[in-house]
């Protein structure tokens, strides 16, 4: 029954927050902790492509521990029923759908161990394209943004193109970050899937999108229309980051980036030119710096825990980053 139950929160319930298969949260710890520190002793780029693979194995591995689980229950349930416990029957049972019992519990327990072999592979079945539909539809969100932001996406990125091309990409990017947060929510082994591209990610992308519409709220005047926009984006974004560490991060919080001066007086620039009414500087520095601290600890915790890299605040860090890529898998 707990094999079954799991099997059943895993795989059909939406999930709540707070509610989480307990095995199979097990199953990802225990995989992925030795698989991380392997990744960290080899160059980033096979680093980065050995744990690209983690995903899609953990997935086989927790469907292969769920089918052998349940082996071993019905083979119990057939013990106690007086027979011999064995494992090679109940398999027999379970992956061929056909059985020879003698008995009427043992006949019983072999028809429900073969109708429960039936229902999981029809789950399955509906499970995997929802799994790489939800990827597909993610990446391609990410992609878009590149094209706008640079690769990885940057708050000045997504600033320096204008107000109206920026209103266009926080409406769609509020949308895909209430998209991600469920997708992911539901399928936490897509927060594994690494992207197509070395440097990109989900987390990188997210919070970009998250550190531009807190730029534009910190530094538009209270009340100003045109800020409202970024204010929804960046309340939804923020909600992804802290329901998705809550999830996925049990070690906590972890400190966030530095904003640097420079960095800060380009993000100041940008906001000027276009246009907004905007607060003082030394308020706007104030207002960022608490909005910052209302997601950043979330999304560094997200960071270290799937060793990946939180993106920079400008364009041109980009050659940095990629030089530094090693140190993310070090963490």
């Amino acid at each position: 029954m707990l094999m079954l139950a799991e099997f059943f929160v895993a795989f059909l319930l939406p999930r709540r927050v707070k509610r989480d298969p307990k095995i199979a949260r097990g199953i990802y710890q225990a995989v992925w902790r030795p698989w991380r520190w392997v990744a960290h002793r080899l160059r980033p780029i096979h680093a980065d492509a050995l744990l690209g693979y983690f995903g899609p194995l953990a997935l086989l591995l927790e469907l292969a521990v769920w089918v052998f689980g349940l082996m071993v229950g019905y083979s119990c349930l057939q013990w106690a029923g007086g027979g011999g416990f064995s494992l090679d029957s109940s398999a027999g049972t379970f992956l061929s759908t056909s059985f020879d019992h003698a008995g009427t519990w043992h006949r019983a327990v072999g028809l429900l161990e073969a109708a429960t072999a039936v229902g999981v592979l029809f789950t399955v079945i509906g499970y995997l394209p929802s799994v790489y539909s939800a990827y597909s539809l993610r990446e391609i969100a990410i992609s878009r943004l590149s094209t706008r932001a640079g690769a990885p996406a940057s708050a000045a990125g997504i600033l320096a193109h204008g107000w109206d091309e920026l209103q266009e990409t926080l409406r769609e990017a509020e949308k895909w970050a209430t998209e991600m947060m469920e997708t992911h929510l539901a399928y936490p082994l897509l927060a594994y899937y690494r992207s197509q591209h070395l440097g990109q990610s989900w987390l990188s992308a997210l919070t970009a999108i998250v550190d531009a519409s807190a730029v534009v709220v910190a530094s538009a005047e209270d009340g100003a229309p045109e800020a409202r926009l970024a204010d929804l984006t960046f309340r939804v974004g923020r909600h992804a980051l802290a329901d998705l560490a809550h999830q996925l991060a049990p070690a906590g919080p972890a400190p966030g980036r530095e904003l640097a001066d420079d960095d800060a007086v380009e993000l100041r620039a940008l906001i000027e030119a276009s246009g907004l009414p905007l607060v003082p500087v030394e308020e706007c520095r104030e207002r960022l710096a608490r909005l910052r601290g209302e997601y950043e600890p979330n999304a560094a915790a997200l960071a270290q825990q799937l060793a990946l890299r939180l993106p920079p605040w400008r364009p041109d860090e980009q050659a940095t980053a990629k030089r530094k890529l090693a140190p993310a898998y070090r963490r």
